[in-house]
């Protein structure tokens, strides 16, 4: 009998996979159109709202069926520059185009927008394929963000103002610089205290994937957006000499105005290329992960989750591997009526795994919660972890059962960068709480401005089963004082 028991443990182990814990649902798009979602709301009556690259904008209705069989799509607006960015303002919709942000009104009612009014205009444009404008989001004040895609390849034009930088609108629809040093910050959105947050895809400058709090005067990183500082309107200064190549902990101390990331993605092992940021804030609908970001990713097609915290009044934290398998680049994501999560693709010509080149999918929670680390809290001595389960005591108190490591990525003009500086760490003690849902581990040799990437293999839960995903990968910027 103990046998039969083991070889079925064995067993379900082995069956139990991401697609036991949350389904994708594939939604087919018109035939004959590029589905290619660039942005995505959810309008108050659960109707989904949907602007593709090519400039247009569609309605979904009955997205939330199963099997999809009723879904019906009406083309609302057109002749928009490749908006990267949707979201319902009152009875409207905003989005960002290449040049402006517009609001697009419907002014009888009939589901067709009537008014495509400019909101705000003011930063340049010279016909470089890469000046994306992604946005509009509100943060917890009100403010209205969008975020400036650098133009790559080129230098020192005149006409291309505030590219690389995140700018606010203000209520006459001027055009506010708040922060600079971006790449290409493809994601934005709010965590649920209401800041704002951004990711950036690695490239020059930009050692790997990344999510930064927005804030107003921050420099990070990338060097080309800080010709604007010589602008009156600009809220930084120039920061001086930008170091040739420095290991980021040496940049860091090199450069003080420089802003780290909250949280990096380590490349290949965390995704690719960071796109979007949505909040879960779904009461519970999608799982054990309130108040938690997901994240997507452009090349990798997956979405990914990271756990936030501040310390010393600055946030930083760790991300976790979270659900992979969408048919392409996961660019948008929005919460739906019933708390799944809609997913807006599109690989616009570039590579990405999956089967197609554009689409929109659903990820829907089954009800089952997954054995995964919920969180990860930096301690002056190591990590708090916390569960989705309660533990097994013994591998929980094994050593054995976890190993980690920490490394960092040279700052440079150079596109993306190894990781350097590895070094194995000793886990010198492992304390379970009370509720056995947490385990405190003491690590030796925690280094700032590191990425601390743990494993833990030898995890079990109360039922002997392993962790749905055993690494965590923590962005280590301050430790905490005892």
């Amino acid at each position: 009998m103990v046998r039969l028991l083991i070889i079925a443990a064995l067993a379900a182990t082995a069956l139990a996979g991401e697609e036991d814990y949350y389904r994708i649902v594939t939604l087919p798009t018109p035939e004959g159109v590029a589905f290619e979602v660039g942005g995505l709301s959810v309008l108050p009556d659960g109707r989904v709202a949907a602007a593709i690259r090519k400039g247009e904008v569609w309605l979904v209705e009955n997205a939330y069926d199963e099997p999809p069989a009723n879904l019906t799509f009406k083309r609302i607006a057109s002749a928009l520059h490749e908006p990267l960015g949707l979201m319902v303002d009152g009875d409207d919709l905003l989005t960002a185009q290449r040049s402006e942000v517009t609001r697009l009104c419907d002014l009888d009612g009939d589901d067709v927008v009537d008014a495509y009014l400019t909101v705000a205009d003011g930063w340049g444009i010279t016909g470089n394929y890469h000046e994306y404008a992604f946005g509009p989001k509100r943060d917890g004040q009100g403010r209205l963000w969008v975020m400036l895609n650098q133009t790559l390849g080129k230098k020192d034009i005149p006409d291309d103002a505030w590219r690389g930088w995140g700018v606010t609108i203000g209520e006459s629809g001027e055009v506010i610089p708040m922060c600079a040093g971006m790449r290409s910050p493809c994601g934005l959105g709010t965590n649920a205290e209401g800041d704002m947050f951004f990711t950036d895809q690695q490239g020059n400058w930009v050692p790997a994937g990344s999510l930064h709090h927005a804030r107003e005067g921050a420099f990070y990183g990338h060097v080309d957006s800080l010709k604007d500082t010589k602008r009156p309107e600009s809220p930084l200064q120039h920061p001086g000499t930008i170091p040739a190549e420095l290991p980021l902990p040496e940049a860091v101390r090199a450069v003080p105005a420089f802003s780290v990331p909250a949280v990096w993605f380590p490349y290949r092992k965390m995704g690719m290329s960071a796109t979007d940021i949505a909040c879960d804030q779904t009461g519970g609908k999608f799982g054990p992960f309130a108040g938690q970001l997901f994240v997507g990713d452009f090349t990798m097609a997956q979405v990914n989750r990271v756990f936030l915290e501040k310390v010393d009044g600055a946030y930083q934290g760790a991300c976790f591997p979270f659900r992979d398998g969408f048919q392409s680049a996961v660019v948008r994501m929005a919460w739906g009526a019933d708390g799944s999560m809609l997913i807006g693709e599109t690989n616009r010509g570039w590579n990405s795994t999956g089967r197609t080149s554009y689409g929109l999918e659903r990820l829907v929670w089954t009800g089952e919660i997954p054995f995964e680390i919920l969180s990860m809290c930096a301690r002056h001595d190591g990590f708090e972890l916390r569960f989705t389960k309660p533990v097994d005591p013994k591998s929980a108190a094994d050593l054995a059962s976890y190993r980690m490591s920490s490394y960092t990525f040279y700052y440079h003009q150079d596109y993306g960068s190894p990781e350097i500086d590895a070094q194995d760490l000793a886990i010198t003690a492992a304390s379970i709480h009370d509720d056995q849902r947490g385990v405190d581990l003491v690590v030796t040799g925690l280094r700032e401005v590191y990425v601390h990437e743990l494993h833990a293999p030898g995890l079990r839960d109360a039922e002997g089963m392993p962790l749905l995903h055993d690494a965590a990968y923590y962005t280590l910027n301050r430790i905490p004082s005892p």
